[in-house]
């Protein structure tokens, strides 16, 4: 085989080039292989073969850089760069990262997980290798979909002042997770579809050369050609702000790749090389089905269907439900996502809704802010983000929804450790960021009713509110316990004396385990459903600090700033004479791997916590 030539870093030069081709189907054929055995973003990098192929070719690493934005279009760039071995465990514990991580190779420049960030690092990179006085070629690969945030032309409108060479590669294949939405895609796409102007150019420079007039001639005809893309594509958007366009090129055309990377090395600007590739190419259930492939379960290679299909709801199903009847109540309702309806559970609500239903691409920030207009305007929107990815609007949500005390409510979905994407998409810190904001109130569900019954009181509610809940089968336990949902009140599941076990969200299953165990072992042992993180419920605190020697707090949330903390907090405060155990996340960023695992690892798992406890009693 040939991709077992590729042993270390630059061993692609050594292919001949006549088995190029054949070199991108074997990596193709492998990554369908080993992920469908793990699991991983498997449509995004069938996409990226060739372009990977002919960065490789064209740069020398690791002296020359190429920082990839989310990352997860990285695999072959691995493959390259001798970590074919890796994937045997891609994103399990203690195995290799489905993103670039330092820490694995030389070749990884910069970590990434979330989006549009790789022109801003770049343009770090560059300016850090001018000033050591360096030569290397700094590339910036990032993709159509995350173009689309804000912070990529913050960068674009930064890199335009560049006198020195720096090229951003913009693979374009109309898609972010699910597909593209707004203005810009719309611009790319008549790019793409330029043929008058990029047949001209082709013609022109064959010309040239079939006519012996050779490089210098052309050298002279690439000066003016930023007034012919004004004539035949009108509002070339990149050159009028400084960057020099070259493409759009044949993302699966190494050649024509290598050629375009190889002159845009030799610009001293920045220059965007345009390459137009097919998510999921060479596999046809990703082909047809892009957003399901692009991170997907263990599947079936012959169908592409899971290998383990889920057989209960998962909470994302439930609130995509509920949105469906709540947007049929009121129509005063609202959803707004950044550039995942699938992903949030959205999609139905869009196809039933869709004049009430708002994808603003990847622009967290400008989801929040377009939230608290709708709010302002008379409308009940609800945000639904991913935990980590809603971190990027902080501003936004104590700048524009909270001072004005809005009734923008956050769906937040994916809190607490989601396991194989690791330290960048771990949902550990919003109890934290959010329960500093005045005005802000954070719940959590102990399962799927529940969380049904929270959507309802938040469209009730009259001010900023935040339902976080977990990835995963949505809980079936404890459903005889419904009581209505009382603003800053918890729910007593068990009261007894001794041990009080108060859980936010998730964690409520857990305690049901722990509460087990110690009553096998004699224990009195109250379980307390948390239910509001801020504001906590205090008057349950001092109710279970007259009778409970010891208060147990258990969530899903790094300790810092947690729910846990609120409530040693306040028993100090109040000097209540009880213990508290704060069961919570340590100050650190959890890596990739099942959750069941992390959660040994880090402590918070069932016979961790009652081996805590007996301890202490």
């Amino acid at each position: 085989m040939l991709l077992d030539k590729i042993q270390k870093t630059n061993d692609i030069k050594n292919i001949d080039p006549k088995d190029y081709d054949a070199l991108a189907e074997e990596i193709r054929q492998f990554f369908i292989e080993k992920i469908s055995v793990t699991g991983g973003h498997l449509g995004s990098n069938l996409g990226t073969v060739e372009l990977t192929m002919a960065l490789h070719l064209s740069l020398d690493l690791p002296k020359d850089k190429i920082i990839w934005d989310v990352g997860h279009q990285s695999y072959t760039h691995k493959l390259l760069t001798g970590r074919k071995e890796g994937f045997e465990y891609l994103r399990q514990f203690h195995g290799m990262s489905g993103f670039p991580k330092r820490k694995e190779s030389p070749c990884d420049v910069f970590d990434t997980g979330h989006s549009s960030t790789s022109i801003s690092a770049g343009l770090g990179l560059a300016k850090a290798r001018d000033l050591a006085g360096e030569d290397s070629t700094v590339v910036s690969v990032i993709g159509d979909g995350s173009l689309t945030g804000g912070m990529a032309f913050e960068a674009l409108n930064n890199a335009s002042k560049l006198k020195t060479n720096f090229i951003i590669v913009l693979n374009d294949n109309n898609m972010s997770i699910s597909e593209n939405v707004g203005g810009l895609p719309n611009y790319l796409n008549e790019i793409r579809t330029g043929k008058s102007y990029q047949n001209l150019k082709v013609k022109i420079y064959n010309s040239l050369l079939t006519k012996q007039y050779g490089e210098k001639a052309i050298s002279h005809i690439r000066k003016a050609k930023s007034s012919l893309k004004q004539l035949i594509i009108p509002s070339m958007m990149f050159e009028d702000m400084g960057i020099t366009y070259l493409g759009p090129v044949n993302g699966h055309d190494i050649a024509a790749m290598t050629k375009a990377f190889d002159e845009a090395k030799r610009l001293n600007n920045a220059v965007l090389v345009h390459v137009i590739t097919e998510k999921g190419r060479g596999y046809a259930p990703a082909e047809k089905h892009p957003a399901r492939f692009h991170g997907t379960e263990p599947f079936e290679i012959d169908t592409g269907i899971p290998s383990n299909p889920r057989t209960v709801a998962n909470y994302t199903d439930i609130f995509s439900t509920v949105m469906c009847k709540f947007g049929a109540r009121n129509d005063k309702i609202c959803a707004i996502t950044a550039a995942m309806p699938d992903g949030t559970g959205l999609k139905r609500f869009r196809n039933m809704y869709p004049d009430r239903f708002f994808d603003v691409g990847i622009a967290e920030e400008h989801a929040v802010t377009f939230a608290a207009g709708l709010a302002v305007g008379g409308f009940i929107p609800i945000v639904a983000i991913y935990s980590s990815f809603l971190q990027r609007a902080y501003d936004q949500i104590i700048h524009d929804v909270c001072i004005q005390n809005l009734h923008v409510i956050f769906a937040i979905d994916r809190a607490g450790l989601v396991g194989s994407d690791g330290e960048t998409h771990q949902g550990i810190f919003d109890i934290s960021y959010l329960s500093g904001i005045p005005n802000m109130h954070v719940l959590a569900p102990k399962n799927k009713w529940e969380l049904s019954d929270m959507l309802k009181f938040a469209v009730d509610f009259d001010g900023p509110i935040a339902i976080r809940y977990p990835r995963g089968n949505a809980y079936i336990g404890l459903k005889d316990f419904r009581a209505p949902i009382e603003y800053g009140k918890s729910e007593w599941i068990y009261s007894e004396s001794d041990i009080a076990l108060f859980a936010v969200g998730s964690m409520v299953k857990t305690a049901e385990k722990v509460r087990n165990t110690l009553k096998e072992a004699g224990k009195n042992v109250s379980l307390v459903n948390a239910r509001f993180i801020k504001p906590i419920d205090e008057e349950a605190v001092m109710k279970a600090a007259e009778n409970h020697k010891l208060i147990v707090t258990m969530e899903e949330n790094v300790r810092r700033g947690g729910y846990g903390q609120a409530v040693e907090d306040f028993v100090n405060s109040k000097g209540l004479g009880v213990k508290v155990l704060n069961i919570s996340i340590p100050d650190m960023f959890v890596e990739h791997g099942n959750c069941e695992l992390l959660k040994k690892e880090i402590g918070i798992d069932a016979d961790s916590i009652v081996e805590k406890i007996g301890k202490l009693i």
